[in-house]
């Protein structure tokens, strides 16, 4: 038997389909899962693009390699060669990309063995970080975590072919530089050659661009590694990667149409999605008024509405909505769909979880209306116990 350790694979694991019926592959990959039916062993090999079923039958195979078959475990690595055969009626996985086909092995080499492993490699297992951390190597194999960092190749593939069509230069700056005054505190790094010295780890490329510009560069990019001796953020960690980008003889319309541009093509070459552009823009004073944040998310539906003027308009015997127009406040609220049957009137008292929640953030309270049919109970289509403080018409406007 030729030894399959120096044979090079005919594809990787999750490319065969129905069109290579007939065709002998050579696979090579880890052993995700493995059935011993005695008379047959099936393994699910495994590579980075998937799976494929590999069905290893004594009556095709040399004896004493099938023998070897029985001592096969998760993980460990093999090669196989064989034909593409489908997969009887009933047995194909149409969630699988090879689930119509398997290869049936004539030969097959252990090329290593494994130990058995602290936690299965799926999509599925749950992990605590630690484990996952010490255990780096397989945590690594396990498919959502390979989907990253395939998506993460695909991305930073896109971002360079997308600037090299629009002229930009990809230049590499310098990661030992002197420390520069800016908003956050530097990694320092020893000098042998120079003791007592150091070098400082750029917070983020700011000099060099600078200086990339004043010379001339006018169009220029790089996905450049940053770091920050800082507390730690949800979206700050103290080495990250950011993709720089500095233009010259520019307007802001050049630059939102080129931004717009990068993150359509990036979207469509990573996922095959296509977006929108151009994308709808507001003002810090809208975002600010309707989701209370100057990066909002717009699938968020609980928009914050300004009844201020309204309200003062139509005036109200509501001695607390008085008190704050007074004092130059405004009167805000939000529409919470179902929250008329989410929140019982025990909730809504003033001793209730819905109060005590809101004192946490500083409010001294909540003013609610639950919408209802119009009623003498709800006048205007609203029912609470601050009604009797508003007009009929009022309270229609604010519903």
């Amino acid at each position: 038997m030729a030894s399959l350790h120096n044979t090079a694979r005919s594809c990787y694991c999750g490319e065969p389909r129905s069109t290579d019926l007939g065709k002998t592959l050579v696979l090579k990959g880890w052993v995700h899962n493995r059935r011993d039916h005695g008379d047959l062993v099936f393994l699910d090999v495994r590579d980075r693009t998937g799976i494929c079923q590999v069905v290893l039958d004594p009556s095709r195979m040399n004896p004493e390699n099938f023998a070897k078959a029985h001592s096969i475990r998760s993980e460990f690595v093999v090669a196989v060669s064989g034909k593409v055969i489908p997969r009887i009626d009933g047995a194909t996985n149409p969630k699988m990309a090879t689930g119509e086909i398997e290869l049936e092995a004539e030969e097959f080499e252990i090329l290593n063995t494994s130990k058995p492993v602290p936690f299965k490699l799926d999509d599925y297992a749950h992990v605590t970080e630690d484990v996952r951390l010490k255990f780096r190597y397989l945590d690594l194999r396990r498919p959502d975590m390979q989907r990253n960092i395939v998506l993460r190749s695909k991305v930073v593939y896109a971002v360079r072919e997308y600037m090299e069509q629009q002229g930009f230069l990809d230049i590499e700056t310098p990661i030992l530089n002197k420390s520069t005054p800016e908003g956050a505190r530097d990694f320092l790094v020893p000098s042998r050659l120079m003791p007592g010295e150091f070098y400082a780890l750029p917070q983020s490329p700011q000099i060099f661009k600078q200086i990339l510009m004043v010379a001339g560069y006018d169009k220029y990019y790089q996905i450049a590694k940053c770091f920050r001796d800082e507390d730690l953020r949800a979206n700050r960690q103290p080495e990250f990667t950011q993709i720089d980008i500095e233009m010259s003889f520019i307007s802001p319309e050049e630059i939102y149409a080129s931004m717009e541009g990068l993150m359509k093509h990036v979207f469509k070459v990573a996922k095959n999605l296509d977006i929108v552009t151009p994308f709808p823009r507001m003002t810090y004073a809208e975002s600010m008024l309707r989701f209370g944040s100057d990066k909002p998310d717009l699938r968020f539906g609980l928009e914050i509405v300004d009844l201020t003027e309204l309200v003062k308009t139509m005036g109200c015997e509501f001695r607390v909505f008085n008190t704050v127009f007074e004092n130059g406040g405004v009167l805000r609220a939000f529409c919470v769909p179902g929250g008329g049957t989410a929140y019982s009137t025990t909730q809504l008292k003033p001793e209730g979880d819905l109060n005590k929640t809101v004192r946490t953030f500083g409010a001294g309270g909540v003013a609610w209306f639950r919408a209802e049919a119009e009623s003498e109970t709800a006048p205007g289509g609203l029912a609470s116990n601050i009604t009797k403080f508003f007009s009929r018409e009022t309270l229609a406007a604010i519903r």
